[in-house]
Parts: structure tokens; sequence; C-alpha cells
């Protein structure tokens, strides 16, 4: 077994042990669709260089990740470091439609109307409470 059938799965993606990985199975898709989705970059070593990829834009980035039980795609939406959006999808197009719409300038709000499985989170303010 290869390197990337092993840390995938053939049973749960398939289609990804094909592409080679996470961040090429993004890539693909998103070319499929006529998507931009900006770079696509993965870890460079380890079992996450085919589990992880990140969809960069100068918005922030959309990080993915594979479940491990079963097949869904594990999605953040960080700025700043900060995850300002969290969701889980089956399938890779949405996942590339959603790193398009942040990309294209789409809105938290916009993101979470569009596309139900994403909901917003809640951030954490830097300034400590006075007791």
């Amino acid at each position: 077994m290869s390197d990337v059938s092993t840390a995938l799965g053939v049973r749960l993606y398939p289609d990804l042990v094909e592409r080679g990985g996470l961040a090429s199975g993004l890539t693909a898709c998103a070319a499929q669709h006529q998507l931009d989705v900006g770079r696509v970059t993965n870890p460079e070593q380890g079992r996450s260089r085919f589990t992880c990829a990140e969809l960069t834009s100068e918005r922030g980035a959309v990080c993915v990740g594979l479940g491990a039980q079963a097949r869904y795609f594990m999605i953040d939406i960080r700025v700043a470091g900060e995850v300002r959006a969290r969701g889980d999808a089956t399938d890779l197009l949405p996942v590339v439609q959603v790193a398009a719409a942040w990309r294209a300038g789409a809105t938290l709000a916009e993101l979470t109307a569009r596309f139900p499985f994403m909901e917003p989170m809640t951030v954490r303010s830097s300034v400590a409470q006075v007791q």
C-alpha cells in the first residue's frame, strides 16, 4: 500500500488516493468547476501532507481536514489565526464552493446563509475582564 493509501484510507477517500491527497483533490475539483480558490497548500511531511490542506487568500485561510471514521471534510475559515466559521461537508464540491465564495468577498453571514452546514464562531476578545 502506498503512503497516500495508508494515510487516507482507500475505502473512505478513493478519489483522493487516486489524486495523491486532499490538496490535489481540492485543486482538481476547483478546476473542474471553474472556481477560483486561490493557492492550495499542504504540510510537507507526515500523514497530514495527504489529509490537510489550506486555501489561502488575502482575507484569510480556508483550512480543510479529513474525517477519520467516516467520509467528511472539516472546514475552518480563519482570519488572523482565529476560526471565524466552521462546518463539515461530505463532498469536495461544497468545500471548494465555500473557499471560492470567501475568496470572492462573501461575508460570514452570506456564507452561512448560502451554505447551511457552515456556522459562525464567536470571536474571543483579547481584553481581560476586570473582576
